[in-house]
C-alpha cells in the first residue's frame, strides 16, 4: 500500500448522493372534522392530495479504501433505489409505508420532516449516514441527522430592498475606504433571498416540527412585508443607527423571529441571507447546535 493510500484511510471523508422521486400526499387526520383539518392544514387537506418532485441528498462518511473510495457508488445507488425511490416514486405517500398508516395510533402524516426521518431509518443499516436533506420544492426542505425525533425545517423567501453602507459620523471618503462602491450617496439595491431554518421535535401524529402555515405567516409579517421594496436605511428604524450590511440584516431578522417562532413550538436555528450570487451571511440562533452540527450538514447547507 502506498503512503498516499494509507493516508486516505486515516482521514475521514464525506460523500453525497442525490436521488429524486415524484410523489403525492395529503394532510388529513381522521380524528379531526373536515373543518378542523382545513383549519390545520389549509389547501394541503384537499382531496385527493397534491404532488411534489422530491430531491433527496444523502450524506455518508468514512475512511477511503484502497480503491480511493468511501463506498462503491453502485452500492450506494442500489441501496437508495431499493429502500427509498422504488417504493415512493409515482406513489401516494399516505398509502406507501406503514409509518403513514393513520388508522394506527403511531401513524403520522407524510410531511417533509417526517419523511426525511423515516428514510433515515430505512437507510441507516445500509449506509454510514451522517445527514439527510429532502427538498419538497426549492423553497422548502428538511434536514435530519439521526437525533431521535429532532429535525430541521427550512423555508426560503425573498424581498427586494435598497441600502447604503456608510457611517454617519464618517466622511464620504472614509466610508468609501471601508465600504467601497456600497457607500455611494444614493445607495443601491438587491433581490435578497432569506432561508429561515427552525429546529424542533417532529410531532408523532402530524409529522410536523411546527405549524408550517403559521411559520410562513410570521416570516411574511415580520420580514417580507416590512422590508420589501424599501430603502433599509430610511424606512426601517433599526437601520437608521445600524449599517445594513448583510450580516446586520441577518442578525436583525433573527432577532425579530426568534421569540415568535418559539411561541409556535419551534426554535429558530439559523438565518441565511443571500445578498447576491457572490455574497451571503449566515447567523445562528443556537450556538450549541452550531457546535454539535456534523460537517456533512454544514456541507450540504452550503450547497
Amino acid at each position: 500500500m502506498t503512503s498516499r493510500a494509507k493516508h486516505g484511510q486515516d482521514r475521514g471523508c464525506v460523500i453525497t448522493r442525490r436521488a429524486c422521486f415524484s410523489s403525492s400526499h395529503r394532510y388529513w387526520l381522521p380524528e379531526l372534522s373536515e373543518e378542523d383539518n382545513t383549519a390545520c392544514f389549509g389547501a394541503c387537506s384537499l382531496a385527493p392530495g397534491h404532488g411534489h418532485n422530491y430531491e433527496l441528498i444523502v450524506s455518508m462518511a468514512g475512511g477511503l479504501n484502497s480503491d480511493g473510495m468511501v463506498l462503491n457508488l453502485s452500492d450506494v445507488k442500489q441501496a437508495i433505489r431499493t429502500q427509498v425511490t422504488d417504493q415512493l416514486d409515482f406513489r401516494f405517500l399516505n398509502e406507501t409505508w406503514p409509518e403513514f398508516d393513520l388508522t394506527k395510533v403511531n401513524g403520522c402524516l407524510p410531511t417533509t420532516e417526517a419523511l426525511t426521518r423515516i428514510i433515515w431509518n430505512r437507510l441507516k443499516s445500509e449506509l454510514p449516514l451522517v445527514a439527510l436533506r429532502l427538498y419538497e420544492h426549492p423553497r422548502l426542505w428538511a434536514d435530519y441527522i439521526g437525533n431521535a425525533m429532532d429535525a430541521f425545517l427550512t423555508i426560503q423567501t425573498h424581498f427586494a430592498a435598497a441600502h447604503r453602507l456608510a457611517k454617519e459620523e464618517l466622511s464620504q471618503e472614509e466610508n468609501e475606504n471601508i465600504y467601497g462602491k456600497c457607500a455611494r450617496p444614493n445607495g443601491h439595491g438587491h433581490n435578497y433571498l432569506v432561508d429561515i431554518t427552525v429546529r424542533g421535535e417532529i410531532d408523532e401524529r402530524t409529522g410536523m416540527i411546527c405549524d408550517l402555515s403559521a411559520l410562513q405567516c410570521l416570516v411574511n409579517d415580520l420580514v417580507v412585508e416590512p422590508f420589501d421594496h424599501t430603502h433599509l436605511n430610511k424606512d426601517i428604524p433599526y437601520f437608521s443607527q445600524c449599517v445594513p450590511t448583510a450580516e446586520n440584516i441577518a442578525l436583525h431578522i433573527a432577532d425579530r423571529l426568534k421569540q415568535p417562532i418559539k411561541a409556535i413550538g419551534a426554535n429558530l436555528h439559523k438565518i441565511r441571507l443571500q445578498e447576491s450570487p457572490n455574497n451571503a451571511a449566515e447567523v445562528y440562533a443556537e450556538t450549541p447546535q452550531l457546535n454539535a452540527m456534523p460537517p456533512a450538514l454544514a456541507q450540504i447547507t452550503a450547497q
